[in-house]
């Protein structure tokens, strides 16, 4: 959904007014920029790009509306007749940790108040959708999956004729759940290294031909959909792996080579450096008599 004016194009990207300039100027084409996280001097400004993209897509990219009708125009006529411009902003939502158990299509919990007479001090209240428990069966990874979803979520599913394509075509945004963002790592894996179906190479090339869009190299498909201690985790044990070797254990590790092969003639040198010391010890007059 496009943007209709300036503070709801700055809130769709999440660019801060406080932000450097050369910084702001980045954000247009690459607003996760925008997030402290990946900020220079921060830990995962080391992560790849691609990693980047996909959290600011996760959270910050805009969500289709599920809890409200968005406005399709500018102003709107009040009742009084005075012409008003619209702020078409999103609902805000809450992501309690049972949503990212289950795969709810969208929806979320909302906080909001009730108040029933005018006289009457208004009360909170929250707005939960109606779950239920379903199996799904994934043909990418060959087994069956239960999850918790809501009524919207089927629908999404059947609309999408499946649930692989409904993981896979959905926008993270939308998908909302860590849950769901796993399966489609998993998904995006199996794609990437061809692990589908061992025992069965023709339904595994029917498979690869028939998700062959979705395939992305194997070093992205690992970095997708971690969240960010995930992400902090697998970045620490990248660094280990390349962290260089100090000199001393290169240079004991190459004199344990030298004296594996050339055991013979350092074996040598030793008697012939014990016989010259003995005759040495015959002429020396100082030396001690047994």
């Amino acid at each position: 959904m496009a943007a209709k004016f300036p503070l709801q194009a700055a809130y769709q990207v999440g660019i801060s007014a406080k932000l450097p300039v050369e910084l702001a100027a980045k954000a247009l084409t690459q607003p996760w920029l925008t997030m402290k996280i990946f900020q220079p001097g921060s830990y995962l400004s080391k992560a790849p790009e691609h990693y980047k993209k996909f959290y600011w897509d996760w959270k910050r990219a805009p969500r289709t509306p599920v809890h409200y009708i968005p406005e399709t125009a500018n102003w709107k006529k009040l009742p009084t007749g005075e012409v008003q411009q619209v702020e078409d902003l999103p609902i805000p939502l809450m992501e309690p940790k049972e949503l990212h158990q289950g795969i709810w299509g969208g929806e979320a919990v909302i906080k909001g108040f009730r108040k029933r007479k005018e006289t009457i001090r208004r009360t909170p209240r929250f707005w939960v959708p109606t779950l239920q428990s379903t199996v799904f069966y994934s043909e990418i990874l060959d087994k069956h999956i239960n999850v918790v979803v809501t009524k919207r979520t089927l629908r999404l599913v059947d609309e999408h004729y499946g649930f692989d394509n409904y993981i896979l075509k959905t926008p993270p945004a939308d998908l909302m759940s860590e849950l769901a963002l796993k399966i489609r790592r998993e998904m995006y894996l199996a794609l990437a290294r061809g692990t589908l179906y061992p025992d069965n190479p023709s339904k595994r090339e029917e498979v690869l031909e028939k998700y062959r869009e979705y395939m992305i190299p194997e070093e992205e498909a690992e970095w997708f959909g971690l969240n960010i201690k995930e992400a902090i985790i697998k970045l620490k044990i990248l660094e280990e792996d390349v962290k260089p070797v100090p000199l001393k254990h290169a240079f004991r590790k190459e004199f344990l080579e030298y004296l594996k092969n050339n055991k013979e003639e350092i074996l040598e040198e030793e008697k012939e450096k014990s016989s010259s010391s003995s005759w040495l010890a015959s002429v020396n007059p100082f030396a001690k008599k047994e």
